[in-house]
């Protein structure tokens, strides 16, 4: 069997591209000619207007999103300082425990010593 090729019995010949600057026209199913179908001039400028309003709302989101991006860098900050506070107050809570510490060292040795002076001796 020969190899089935446009043109060939079994298929149409290809219909001839159009001519430079003529427009391709469709065959309704009754054979005759129609225009290919063109956007509505009210659809064109629809697109367009709702274009703008897209390119509108995509620069308010950009401005929310690197407004909400310094609050955030602000938050952070705040949460780092007060951290730093909280480390630097148990800091003092610790130094105060110590100083604690060591004046009760320091005012038992002073009872011991004053109850050592007060007791006469035997000697």
């Amino acid at each position: 069997m020969p190899p089935v090729t446009a043109g060939s019995p079994l298929l149409p010949a290809p219909a001839p591209a159009p001519a430079a600057g003529e427009e391709e026209e469709e065959e309704e199913e009754d054979g005759e000619a129609r225009p290919p179908p063109r956007l509505p001039r009210a659809g064109v400028a629809q697109a367009y207007v709702n274009q703008r309003k897209l390119d509108h709302e995509v620069k308010t989101l950009q401005v929310q999103a690197a407004q909400f991006a310094k609050q955030t860098g602000q938050w952070i900050t705040m949460v780092e300082n007060f951290n730093q506070a909280l480390k630097e107050i148990g800091d003092v809570e610790n130094w105060a425990r110590s100083i604690e510490m060591d004046m009760r060292t320091i005012a038992t040795a002073l009872e011991y010593v004053y109850k050592g002076q007060l007791q006469p001796s035997c000697s």
